[in-house]
């Protein structure tokens, strides 16, 4: 930190004069603004660990399954919209257009799926985690091994250092700090305390009240926005105009998109970037991954009081996903609108003098726009704003990688390690796990053509298929075995690491360059190979499945949609119940009387320990902790109340008859495609170019 100093002005008296803070405008009331930022955060965290039961398992990893529908609906959509949504989605659509889009969109969706059909299956089943789910419903554990262990993988490659990297980028644009790496330094130390100590609960309950600070937040700045540009109108013909001073000769690169106001876009992935037939096949299944089968969302249903309340959690984060296009894309599109030549930059020379990037300059384009557009105050508002979607993204992943290694991975190597000893392997488990996402971060800053949200989602497609392909079989088919599952798992996961492999070696040519790839990297649309990667593993696991021997009956007790109600006792529930009754009670001596005086006699920094960390075994604690395993216990019988039902019935066929009116409207060009070149042609030519066009 001594090597990176960072001389701070506040200015006294006058709100609107501004001091360079590490060379950007920051004043005394953007630093109040994210001083009582972190207070409030603060103070929410300490409140969320006075909750009770912290100390037991299913109090930590779960928050006690005790959270109603707000809580549950805003980490869904907190702990989705990152860091990165706020860089690198806006960056899409700085560098595209609306087409991004499609992605907020489709989860509106799918949310409903998750709350109508996978979640009750694993309410249902009683597990804690998803590969704890396919051990239940399979039998054996290899399956359980190998899902864990890539779910953290994932985590590192699409995640973790993806938000890493993209908070950082905000930081160093908001402080002028040279060093990445000190920035995320901070970062991490920012994340900690949060998920070390309090659990899933502060993660949801932190979540609940950053969603509102970037609500409000993006909100704003998305009016200031339009009111700069002139409104939505005057914005599609500006965007179409937004074109750097400098250009490459005799070259359309730097061009905005033809099609950059449809979303759902050509077929034909030569001339499209979204292609519809790609997105609705091939992103189908790496979303259903996503938002259906990985545990980083699904634990936040999970932790729901009733199949109620998680599936209004789902409800209202469905509707919340209308806000992305609005409160991000637009004012990315916006950005590159007021910022053509640093946003919009095509040059390799102009875009490293502006951003330090040779590649592309368009994910900077919504902290460009809060820093440079945004009024003394809420300047430090976003900058809080765009730190609580950091943080909110960084505690929900610490905390499921975390419980993903202490339920599924750790038992392998101690199958007896108790409550106490379990938590703290979970807690540990996070810093070697940065430690990895850290050693990736130079590998995002050279790909995908400088769309970080790109990224996210070609890695995505190149892994999830095989995975989202297992989970609905497990779900609807019966008939699929362990042997089926793990050997198309096993397939699908090698054929997806050498695509990946391939797109990484090779790397995806600039504007201006020409394509040497292999034809599968340049005419295989990373979207069409997610298609043909769910099929194929679909395909195998039905062919060994088929020639192997069914799954025992008790298995598909509770494990599958059509079973979910079966009440009748699986052989592996007796095992179940006294682990649970019992997992506090283990680390209790013989003698009750004798464990009290030996509590008693601890010193002062052994009970402040304890404490922090929620460590609690006395008899009250026990209490709570039984009664808490009985509320869970009574969770698996998947009771709703008949006005709630109907209710939750009638928002779900709202909530997807709107997705499909923004999906039509906006797959609708304004513009044709002469009416898109006579525009850019009288742009190129008050800038000098009349060759381009």
């Amino acid at each position: 930190m001594a090597a990176q100093k960072l001389q701070v002005t506040i200015t006294d008296g006058d709100p609107d004069r501004s001091d360079l803070v590490g060379g950007t405008m920051l004043s005394s009331w953007d630093i109040v603004s994210v001083a009582v930022y972190f207070l409030l955060v603060m103070g929410t965290g300490i409140y969320s660990m006075c909750r009770p039961n912290r100390g037991t398992v299913a109090g930590y990893f779960l928050a006690g399954r005790f959270m109603w529908w707000l809580p549950v609906g805003a980490s869904l959509f907190a702990s989705n919209i990152g860091s990165e949504h706020f860089i690198g989605l806006a960056g899409s659509g700085a560098a595209a257009g609306i087409g991004v889009g499609a992605f907020e969109f489709n989860a509106m969706v799918l949310l409903q799926l998750l709350g109508w059909v996978f979640l009750p299956v694993f309410i249902a089943s009683g597990v804690s985690t998803l590969p704890e789910y396919t051990k239940k419903r399979f039998g054996g554990r290899r399956i359980q091994t190998y899902l864990a262990v890539l779910s953290l993988i994932l985590y590192i490659f699409t995640k973790i250092s993806v938000n890493l990297y993209s908070g950082a980028i905000f930081i160093q644009q908001a402080l002028r700090v040279s060093n990445i790496y000190m920035s995320i330094i901070v970062l991490l130390m920012m994340t900690a305390m949060c998920t070390l100590l309090g659990g899933l609960a502060a993660v949801m309950y932190t979540d609940t009240l950053q969603f509102f600070i970037m609500i409000g937040g993006s909100l704003y700045v998305m009016i200031e926005a339009f009111k700069k540009v002139g409104g939505y109108a005057e914005l599609q013909t500006k965007y179409l105009e937004a074109i750097p001073e400098k250009m490459i000769e005799n070259s359309t690169c730097g061009l905005p998109r033809v099609d950059s106001w449809r979303m759902l876009r050509d077929a034909d992935p030569s001339v499209s970037d979204m292609p519809w037939v790609a997105f609705l096949l091939g992103q189908m299944p790496v979303s259903i991954w996503y938002w259906c089968a990985d545990q980083m969302m699904v634990q936040r249903v999970m932790a729901a009081r009733s199949l109620s309340h998680a599936k209004g959690g789902t409800i209202f984060a469905g509707y919340a996903k209308i806000l992305p296009l609005f409160i991000i894309i637009f004012p990315g599109m916006i950005s590159r609108v007021l910022f053509p030549n640093e946003v919009g930059c095509i040059v390799p020379e102009e875009c490293y003098k502006f951003c330090g990037s040779r590649v592309s300059c368009s994910n900077s384009a919504y902290p460009k726009l809060v820093l440079e557009s945004l009024p003394s105050g809420m300047r430090g508002v976003m900058l809080s704003v765009m730190l609580s979607a950091l943080m909110t993204d960084l505690t929900s992943i610490f905390n499921s990688a975390s419980t993903l290694f202490t339920m599924d991975i750790w038992p392998l190597c101690r199958p007896k390690a108790k409550a106490k000893e379990q938590l703290l392997v979970g807690r540990l488990f996070i810093i070697i796990l940065v430690a990895f996402s850290i050693m990736w971060i130079p590998i995002i800053e050279r790909t995908q053509g400088g769309q970080l949200y790109i990224y996210i989602q070609a890695i995505a497609a190149y892994l999830a298929p095989p995975i989202a392909a297992i989970y609905c079989l497990a779900i609807i088919w019966k008939r699929i075995n362990e042997s089926g599952a793990f050997w198309s798992l096993i397939t699908g996961f090698v054929i997806g690491l050498v695509r990946m492999i391939l797109d990484f070696f090779y790397g995806e040519p600039s504007c201006s360059e020409e394509d040497y790839r292999p034809l599968i990297l340049q005419k295989f649309h990373f979207m069409y190979f997610a298609t043909f990667l769910f099929w194929l593993t679909v395909l195998i696991a039905f062919i060994v499945s088929m020639i192997t021997k069914p799954p025992p009956s008790w298995m598909l007790i509770r494990t599958t949609f059509f079973t979910r109600y079966d009440q009748t006792d699986r052989e592996d529930d007796i095992e179940l119940r006294e682990k649970a009754q019992n997992e506090l009670l283990q680390d209790r001596s013989q003698d009750p009387d004798n464990h009290e005086e030996v509590q008693c006699k601890l010193s002062w920094y052994v009970r402040a320990y304890n404490w922090l960390l929620g460590f609690d075994d006395s008899e009250k604690a026990q209490q709570q902790a039984l009664a808490m395993n009985e509320h869970i216990a009574h969770l698996t019988i998947l009771h709703q109340e008949p006005w709630e039902n109907n209710l939750l019935n009638a928002l779900l066929v709202v909530i997807i008859i709107i997705a499909l009116v923004f999906y039509t409207f906006f797959s609708i060009n304004p513009f044709t495609i002469e009416e898109v070149h006579d525009i850019q042609h009288n742009k190129l030519h008050k800038l000098g170019y009349d060759n381009i066009l």
